[in-house]
């Protein structure tokens, strides 16, 4: 599917453009957005794309932008709240990608906004193959529809109703890639202590990886199916599936990773929220 972005015609300010705001810009200008319709906030005036305006501080932005995307780190948030309060209009839309920042802190510290989303997108959004969760805005049809537009060039989108399970899923997708690529680097580390030189192993996880993840990405089979196709009773491939099944370690570390994860998204929301007090 494709995405034209080309007639968004809504201005959008950036405040913090860091690698995932990045991410997300960098797909929407190849998608056709207008890079004379976003300003970034960059306390280093660095470029962020050919065409965006990048002001250091945030009274060079000119006038209340449509959507306002917050892309600070969660515990910076209360010295920076009242400078994004500034740039608030009656019809600004928030989008926060803040780990832990409940709607109802957006509401608090941005009350005069027209409507406050939660947005949690990971890294592959880049290449329009991403996952973003959304929150938010409830009875703004206008807004969820305008936001949903934005988001769709970026990958899957799934709204989340029950706004209680946004920390999960930041450490299940927001999260996810990196304990996949950790999951990579034990398949090549493996394959290293089996007999093959670095390259060679690493060459041969990505690989072996990234074909099982485009086949589970188009095929109706669960995982635990697909498995089964490639195992055969008493065959190599199950006596590995014993061990990763064993005690159901695997499960149980994957538990305890992201549990880890989302503990530390409340924890970062706990400091945000201390600021504010």
């Amino acid at each position: 599917m494709t995405h034209d972005l080309s007639r968004f015609g809504r201005r959008i300010v950036l405040f913090g453009c860091g690698n995932m705001a990045g991410a997300m810009l960098g797909r929407w200008l190849e998608c056709g957005l207008d890079p004379a319709s976003i300003t970034a906030i960059r306390p280093s005036g660095e470029s962020v794309g050919e065409g965006v305006r990048v002001v250091a501080t945030p009274d060079k932005a000119e006038g209340n932008p449509d959507i306002l995307m917050i892309g600070v780190k969660p515990q910076l948030l209360a010295e920076v709240a009242d400078a994004i309060a500034a740039l608030i209009g009656p019809d600004t839309i928030v989008l926060s990608i803040l780990a832990g920042m409940t709607i109802d802190d957006l509401r608090t510290r941005f009350p005069d906004a027209a409507a406050r989303l939660r947005v949690m997108p990971n890294m592959p959004v880049r290449t329009g193959q991403g996952v973003v969760g959304l929150a938010g805005a409830e009875g703004k049809d206008a807004a969820r529809a305008a936001i949903a537009t934005l988001m769709a060039p970026l990958g899957h989108v799934e709204w989340i109703d029950d706004e209680s399970l946004f920390d999960a899923l930041t450490a299940l997708t927001g999260s996810g890639p990196a304990f996949f690529y950790r999951f990579v680097d034990a398949m090549r580390a493996g394959g290293e202590r089996l007999g093959f030189d670095t390259e060679t192993a690493l060459r041969l996880a990505r690989a072996t990886l990234a074909s099982a993840a485009a086949q589970i990405a188009k095929s109706d089979l669960t995982p635990t199916e697909l498995a089964a196709q490639v195992a055969s009773r008493g065959g190599m491939t199950q006596a590995g599936l014993d061990v990763l099944d064993e005690d159901a370690r695997l499960t149980s570390l994957i538990t305890e990773t992201l549990r880890a994860a989302r503990a530390r998204g409340k924890e970062l929301a706990a400091l945000a929220r201390e600021g504010q007090d």
